[in-house]
């Protein structure tokens, strides 16, 4: 049985892989901040689908925590074979207006965390001639919106060309670009659902299947879901000063000034 390793997985589409990895058979390593929901979640997963859940807690904007996921994927005896680096977090308010401190945690956290995992993962999974890394960016990299957008630009052009790079290699990658999904990450960074026009709303499940399907067909970028893939289109040709206007716009509070 293979084993899937999801950062991020207590809520919102780390839930969602979660839940769908599981419900395919897959044994899990579950890693987020919360040991308490991680537990929960790890006992509802096996009692539902058979699997085991193993829980590690780590705090990926933090080098203990990225260490620690670090020698799990490199645990030659217990391999993963499926890493999805899916945890991140967002800012509503708008550059200058966020603390440099969050700032360079966000970088930590969406760069060197998905780096140094995906390396350790990648890895491992070459030696043994099979495995895939999923890392979760986000539609925003193709619009200019501050340090998030700038963190997941970096993550779909990483993982794009780490993925041709290691293309004979038996090992997958692929970037997924969702857009705004219902889930906890918008109201943690305070985005109100009303700040964002209906249509634009995905749902996790939906995102997940659709991703999944993608990685099976080797992409090594997925945008699931046609109204992104357009929008993502339309954004190579528009000019970059509406791309900003409207970016800057969407579930954001106004300019101050």
């Amino acid at each position: 049985m293979t084993t899937a390793l999801i950062t991020g997985t207590t809520a919102g589409i780390g839930a969602a892989f979660a839940g769908r990895l599981a419900a395919d058979g897959h044994n899990l390593v579950l890693v987020a901040r919360d040991e308490k929901r991680l537990r929960e979640q790890a006992a509802d997963l096996h009692d539902r689908h058979g699997v085991e859940a193993d829980v590690l807690v780590a705090d990926l904007s933090e080098d203990d925590g990225i260490a620690a996921v670090e020698a799990r994927l490199k645990d030659r005896t217990h391999p993963v074979d499926l890493l999805v680096n899916n945890a991140g977090f967002g800012n509503r308010a708008r550059y200058l207006d966020v603390p440099i401190a969050d700032e360079l945690r966000m970088l930590k956290l969406h760069c060197e965390a998905v780096l140094r995992l995906t390396s350790a993962g990648a890895t491992t999974m070459r030696d043994r001639g099979r495995g895939g890394v999923i890392n979760v960016a986000s539609v925003a990299a193709f619009f200019p919106r501050g340090t998030y957008g700038a963190s997941k630009a970096w993550v779909v052009q990483f993982t794009q060309g780490a993925a041709k790079d290691l293309a004979s290699s038996g090992v997958r990658l692929m970037a997924l670009c969702p857009g705004f999904v219902r889930t906890e990450f918008h109201a943690r960074a305070g985005i109100k659902d009303t700040s964002v026009p209906s249509w634009m709303w995905l749902d996790p499940d939906r995102l997940v299947t659709a991703a999944l399907k993608d990685f099976a067909r080797g992409k090594s970028l997925s945008i699931p879901d046609p109204r992104y893939k357009a929008m993502s289109s339309l954004a190579k040709l528009a000019p970059r000063s509406a791309l900003s206007s409207i970016s800057s716009k969407v579930g954001r509070p106004p300019a101050k000034g």
